[in-house]
């Protein structure tokens, strides 16, 4: 489906972005009259990770005119592996000033504009009301439900991305002329089904390939050249280098875009898409130690005065990184299947931990279903660990 542009042309281009962008505006589709949309446009970038990463540097290096940026952490050393808009240099600084700076390196004809603060049902219509056009970048199912919610109520187009492992996913969604994300998703997935980038990787290199076909999107979008991927998810394989299309089509039962909406405003999404389930969350209450907890507890049992099975519950690759002292490794898969439950000591106390605190909270659950009253998980999990009690092991 062809769409007129998005943007107006800006008045002029000064000799020095002829010379710039004099590689576009000899490809008839883009022109003179493209590229002033370009100078024209305002692009949102939610995110400057590792979509937001190429996203910014491409729209930067296209000649977009202005560029926001909500971001609000700060740059890690784990970030460089993916996020090339950081450098070594950088780390411990704002990732929005980061990115700022990489892009007017890039181009110092962007007007860059940050928003250094976490988007929430608050400032969001504010944030978006002041662009044409959203790039959603974000890494998590909350923010992904309010930049939708938020695009359709103001009637605004965004392109959307998503990356895991080794695959990626790339739509764009503007409810006035085809689906939203609740079209395509109308539920997020339960809690602890899909682990995060931060649990289950990312291929470096695949932000690219997804962050610059959002990209791609965009300038369609805002010249109205081509044919923007309005109704059709496009999913990406690395391993395979592959691209394959799905149809997606208007729900006309969509909670907010369909015929009898139910979502006429925004919502408590960190309540609707839920970090853990139910079961999780109160098996916790009561049943949550600290790392420092858990470093006391430890010399107890050296000394001979507790005893306890410390059961790591991530993957072994993750084992491979760092470990908390005297953890056993028994991935949360096998307690799914029951596997593990059958090796569990019935005499010892068991505590449980994975990276941050959800999966082992989610075992929690599983093990006092099965019996295990004292069972206890550690808060927090080794990345407490590690920050709090042995810096000398690495994070990730």
């Amino acid at each position: 489906m062809s769409l007129p542009p998005l943007v107006e042309p800006a008045d002029e281009l000064t000799i020095d972005e002829v010379r710039r962008y004099s590689r576009h505006l000899i490809i008839p589709e883009v022109g003179m009259a493209g590229q002033k949309r370009l100078k024209n446009s305002k692009v949102l970038v939610i995110g400057a990770g590792g979509l937001g990463s190429p996203a910014l540097l491409y729209l930067a290096a296209a000649g977009v005119g202005t560029l926001g940026i909500v971001e609000f952490d700060t740059v890690d050393e784990s970030n460089l592996q993916r996020q090339i808009i950081h450098g070594q240099s950088d780390v411990g600084k704002s990732k929005a000033q980061s990115a700022k700076e990489s892009i007017l390196e890039t181009n110092p004809n962007t007007n860059v504009v940050l928003h250094e603060t976490r988007l929430d049902n608050d400032n969001v219509f504010e944030i978006f009301e002041q662009y044409d056009l959203i790039v959603d970048g974000t890494d998590n199912f909350a923010t992904r439900y309010l930049v939708n919610d938020a695009a359709v109520l103001l009637g605004k187009p965004y392109v959307w991305g998503s990356i895991f492992r080794f695959d990626g996913q790339v739509s764009v969604f503007w409810a006035e002329h085809g689906p939203c994300y609740r079209c395509l998703y109308p539920e997020p997935p339960p809690p602890g089904m899909v682990p995060s980038c931060a649990e289950g990787g990312v291929l470096g290199v695949l932000c690219a390939s997804v962050g610059a076909a959002q990209v791609t999107e965009a300038i369609k979008l805002l010249t109205g050249i081509g044919d923007p991927s309005l109704g059709r998810l496009n999913i990406y394989e690395a391993l395979d280098l592959n691209w394959r299309t799905l149809k997606v089509r208007k729900d006309p039962n969509c909670a907010i875009c369909g015929e009898n909406p139910t979502v006429t405003e925004l919502i408590d999404y960190e309540s609707f898409c839920g970090a853990l389930t139910e079961e999780a969350a109160d098996a916790a209450v009561g049943s949550t130690i600290s790392v420092k907890q858990l470093s006391e507890w430890i010399k107890l049992k050296d000394n001979g005065e507790k005893d306890f099975v410390l059961i790591d519950v991530r993957e072994p690759n993750e084992y491979e990184i760092n470990k908390i002292p005297g953890s056993v490794l028994i991935p949360k898969a096998d307690f799914q299947t029951g596997v593990a439950l059958e090796k569990l000591p019935q005499d010892k106390q068991l505590v449980f931990h994975c990276k941050s605190g959800v999966r082992s909270a989610e075992v929690l659950a599983i093990a006092k279903g099965a019996g295990f009253s004292d069972a206890v998980h550690v808060g927090g999990g080794v990345v407490a660990w590690v920050d709090q009690i042995d810096p000398s092991q690495p994070s990730y």
